[in-house]
């Protein structure tokens, strides 16, 4: 590796070794009770452990809501979910001040942001103020209310949701706020096949998510306690990346910002969200540096959601992914 240290790859391994057991029964227990969306399941631990959120897109009924819960309970974390609405203050999300007649004091009343994971249903239905609170709790990762600031918990994961776009009664989202979206993914209805499992599999589920309403299911034990996640989000840092590498990720962005489709390309927050990803893909794949390969598996959730197409290649059914691709088929791959 071009300027790395092997010794120090090698102690990272090793001391990530315990955390990498876990993350593989995470992902074996989420299969057990959510079918399919393997891709999405991994990405939750890499937006996890980078720090980022992840933009979600696709029909109703998917399994959204019910792989959150499932996932903060899995990482020993608490969960909320939100269903935006026209009329929804930033109050109700990041929380407000009431007079307690018992107590005869003003009491803090904390908002939903106060969790490890928060589900936003149909973020494209509240209103700009709203939305605008929210997206700064996402990036500061504190809220400031009555003029005092409150830390936000550690880990903090938001899943995000939107209506179809043009649908009546919907605010819609610029690309300015998209990008504050470490991540995006797109889920669709399934396959006959996966689907008549996910009905047979059905009662098992709810019967796990019933027991706390809009809350993490206790009867799932976490794989993993908070201090170690919190300690595997560290050893990510310390994922080593060469110079080539940095420089790929770079022109991968630059191919995509320049490409004759796109209208509105990615920023330079995609760059340092696919060299964050990248970083956390290599520890989950067992290396303590990072390979063209890791780039290459998480560009396509970095970079499709920041992208806005031409109306003329709109029309001709050209995708965001499509541009994605191109890039990755185009760019030169470094050698390493």
């Amino acid at each position: 590796m071009e300027g790395g240290n092997s010794v120090g790859e090698t102690a990272l391994v090793a001391e990530a070794k315990a955390f990498l057991s876990r993350a593989a029964e995470i992902l074996n227990k989420l299969d057990a009770y959510i079918v399919g969306y393997d891709d999405l399941k991994r990405l939750l631990l890499v937006a996890t452990l980078t720090g980022g959120h992840i933009f979600l897109e696709g029909p109703p009924g998917t399994g959204k809501t019910s792989m959150a819960r499932v996932f903060a309970s899995l990482i020993g974390g608490s969960f909320k979910r939100v269903q935006m609405t026209p009329d929804l203050l930033p109050s109700d999300i990041i929380g407000t001040y009431y007079f307690d007649l018992r107590r005869g004091e003003w009491v803090l009343r904390k908002g939903p942001v106060f969790t490890n994971v928060l589900l936003v249903d149909e973020l494209n239905r509240a209103p700009p103020r709203t939305q605008s609170a929210l997206l700064e709790a996402m990036q500061e990762r504190e809220v400031s209310i009555e003029g005092t600031r409150y830390a936000l918990p550690k880990p903090f994961l938001v899943l995000a949701t939107q209506m179809p776009i043009g649908t009546e009664g919907t605010y819609p989202l610029t690309p300015v706020l998209i990008d504050r979206f470490a991540y995006g993914y797109h889920t669709s209805y399934p396959d006959e096949g996966i689907e008549a499992m996910v009905v047979e599999i059905s009662d098992a589920v709810e019967s796990v998510l019933e027991e706390a309403p809009g809350e993490a299911p206790s009867k799932l034990r976490p794989s993993v306690g908070q201090e170690e996640l919190l300690r595997a989000m560290d050893l990510v840092k310390r994922v080593y990346v060469s110079q080539k590498i940095l420089r790929y990720i770079v022109s991968l962005v630059g191919f995509v910002r320049r490409s004759s489709e796109v209208l509105v390309g990615p920023s330079p927050r995609a760059s340092i969200w696919l060299y964050r990803g990248a970083r956390a893909w290599a520890l989950l794949e067992g290396r303590g540096y990072v390979i063209p390969d890791d780039v290459k598996s998480i560009a396509r959730y970095v970079l499709a959601h920041r992208v806005v197409l031409k109306p003329e290649f709109q029309s001709e059914g050209v995708s965001p992914f499509d541009v994605v691709e191109k890039a990755l088929k185009s760019v030169e791959v470094p050698k390493v």
